[in-house]
């Protein structure tokens, strides 16, 4: 009987040792994630929600309000200046965009 639980311990402890490079491999992935190209103002899908990097230059569009910032948007990661409205690309965080929506 004891025979049979080092025999399981050993097999469990080979597959976590196992698993270990896949871990670290998924961890170091999210590292990458954590840089983004930045968008350009003049892209299609930029420009279809009036994106520009200077809140002010947006100030004659109808839906912008003063204090309206990217860095204060719903949809804004601080961590990579990530937008979830522009998904493969980071953000001025002084920027503004037609679809800002308050944090809170």
């Amino acid at each position: 009987m004891a025979d049979q639980s080092r025999r399981k311990f050993m097999r469990d402890s080979m597959l976590g040792l196992a698993a270990l490079p896949l871990g670290a491999g998924i961890l170091s992935r999210a590292a990458y994630a954590q840089s983004l190209p930045r968008l350009d103002p003049g892209a299609p899908a930029a420009q279809a929600l009036n994106y520009v990097e200077r809140a002010p230059d947006a100030s004659d569009h109808p839906a912008f309000s003063e204090g309206e910032l990217c860095s204060n948007c719903m949809f804004f990661t601080a961590a990579n200046e990530g937008c979830q409205l522009f998904p493969e690309n980071s953000v001025a965080p002084e920027g503004w965009c037609q679809s800002w929506t308050s944090q809170g």
